[in-house]
């Protein structure tokens, strides 16, 4: 689908904003005082919030959130060009270059069966690329640096997926499931440990190596460890929120007894309705 004349022509408007955001005549104080440092909490979260708009499949939600996040694209790119160094062209062009390189089974002839030809296809390219570059250098870990790099502005569950699938299609794997869930046993065994001997840094470190476990689990299982705990997140807020309201709000000096009651009532409650038939 080619832009169309509206696409342009919003797409130039906001870039105009941004740039009067900018204007160290009449701009925005806050704008103005922003850095690509400063803005980085900006881009992950509205990164998230794109993704959680697609979990919920809300179509306005997601326009919105989309939005959000071209802002943050467009405002790097303005604060990278008032410094000279490279603008919101060069980013679009470097982009569709490297599209274009990495799929020439669309523009250039090759052939790609399936979507698994695809992406070996795009990681061996990308490999080449890098093998080419002037400011690379041979590496005895190549397939760690990759990672290393790949995983630094991944949210730590991402990163343990990407880490954990890359790492088992180099060799790096459990004979079998049984292998996994053994090690799942081991590593809550080493925090209990951890956790009894009052060594929060140790804890911490053994609480990392369960949660990376889990995620090898989640990779046998084929299901993904990030929607998981979204979906945990808002079940739990779904019925801690229905506890909050039987107690008028006030949870303080409530009996755990008395609060497990309430959520065993929230859970039955939110299972009713869900089995309930559409009227």
């Amino acid at each position: 689908m080619a832009a169309t004349p509206e696409a342009t022509a919003a797409l130039s408007e906001l870039i105009a904003v941004v740039a009067q955001l900018r204007n160290p005549e009449g701009g925005c104080p806050w704008d103005l005082e922003q850095t690509h440092a400063s803005l980085v909490p900006y881009v992950l979260e509205e990164a998230h919030e794109v993704a959680d708009a697609i979990r919920h499949g809300d179509d306005a939600h997601l326009k919105e959130e989309l939005g959000d996040l071209l802002l943050q694209v467009v405002l790097h790119a303005q604060i990278a060009q008032e410094d000279g160094r490279f603008d919101l062209a060069q980013i679009t062009a470097g982009i569709s270059e490297k599209l274009i390189r990495r799929h020439p089974h669309v523009f250039a002839g090759a052939e790609a069966a399936d979507s698994a030809a695809v992406k070996a296809n795009w990681d061996e390219i990308k490999a080449a690329e890098k093998a080419t570059d002037p400011a690379s250098e041979p590496s005895a870990s190549p397939l760690s640096d990759r990672l290393a790099g790949k995983v630094r502005g991944q949210p730590a569950l991402a990163g343990a997926m990407t880490i954990s699938k890359k790492a088992a299609a180099a060799g790096f794997e459990w004979d079998d499931m049984a292998g996994v869930w053994e090690k799942v046993h081991e590593e809550l065994d080493e925090l209990k440990e951890a956790v009894a001997s009052g060594n929060k840094a140790h804890a911490q470190e053994e609480l990392g190596d369960v949660l990376f476990t889990l995620v090898n689990v989640a990779r046998w299982c084929g299901i993904d460890p990030e929607a998981g705990l979204a979906g945990t997140n808002h079940r739990f807020l779904d019925r801690f929120s229905r506890v909050e309201a039987a107690l008028g709000g006030k949870l303080q000096g409530r009996s755990i007894r008395e609060l497990e009651g309430l959520w065993q009532e929230a859970k039955a409650q939110i299972r009713a309705e869900g089995s309930a038939p559409n009227r």
